[in-house]
């Protein structure tokens, strides 16, 4: 994806998963100016990658189930839930993939648990207008970072991270209802804005332990040969302006 100077079409966003772990942008970025050379990413940076994205699946379903039951009117209840079906059908295609590759779901995901969940727990929302936000902004990161990295995996790989992360319609869900929020009640919008501050520092502080403790996933992200100080500086250019257009898109001050 590249970071445009013009609003932001939230028709093109990418997908909003409710609890894609993320990851930190100093180290992680490294890796992205990576030659065409590199060796291939070991086996199991690819079974960590598609773990965590499963579970990052697996509780954006949960989380958005959560939300369909605080959505102020019935069409805002619907809305969600035909969301939450999209992140089941995702991490059904994961699954897939690991099960072929012979790993249990379950296994891949568990090293990812505590600390999507302490991200979760730490950053419960007051109310259904929070959680909207939590989901387009704090994840929103995450699914910029993860259609970069998915460049340093096979081509099959690629693709399915691609597919899991493609748009279901919550970004534009998303957009509309906090606007709209905003036009009733000017004032929510300076508690909305701090709330996505906070979200994204809770999420990096989280991922920091995500890497700290998968070594393969790390390598896969910092490791390498060859890499160019300003591929990477480009491509944190990239991530950081399309977090700033996405808070913009919700008329919120970044």
């Amino acid at each position: 994806m590249k970071a445009k100077t013009t609003s932001l079409n939230v028709r093109q966003r990418p997908h909003i998963s409710s609890s894609v772990a993320l990851l930190p942008f100093g180290q992680c970025l490294y890796a992205l100016g990576m030659d065409s050379n590199a060796p291939a990413p070991d086996r199991q940076a690819v079974i960590d990658l598609l773990g965590v994205l499963a579970y990052g699946e697996l509780s954006g379903f949960e989380q958005l189930a959560a939300d369909s039951g605080r959505a102020p009117d019935l069409g805002d209840k619907a809305e969600i839930a035909q969301l939450a079906a999209a992140e089941l059908r995702h991490f059904q295609l994961l699954r897939t993939r690991l099960a072929q590759m012979g790993v249990e779901v379950a296994q891949a995901m568990e090293p990812f648990v505590r600390p999507v969940t302490i991200f979760h727990n730490s950053t419960q929302p007051a109310d259904w207008l929070e959680g909207v936000v939590k989901a387009y902004v704090g994840n929103g990161i995450a699914v910029d970072f993860y259609r970069e990295i998915s460049a340093l995996v096979d081509p099959s790989t690629r693709e399915l991270v691609l597919e899991v992360l493609s748009d279901t319609g919550h970004a534009e869900f998303a957009v509309d209802r906090v606007r709209k929020a905003i036009e009733r009640d000017p004032v929510v919008a300076g508690r909305l804005a701090l709330w996505g501050r906070r979200i994204v520092g809770e999420a990096l502080a989280q991922a920091q332990q995500v890497i700290s403790r998968r070594p393969a996933l790390a390598d896969l992200i910092i490791g390498g040969s060859g890499f160019d100080i300003a591929t990477v500086s480009d491509v944190f250019n990239r991530i950081t302006a399309q977090h700033t257009q996405r808070m913009s898109s919700l008329g919120l001050a970044a």
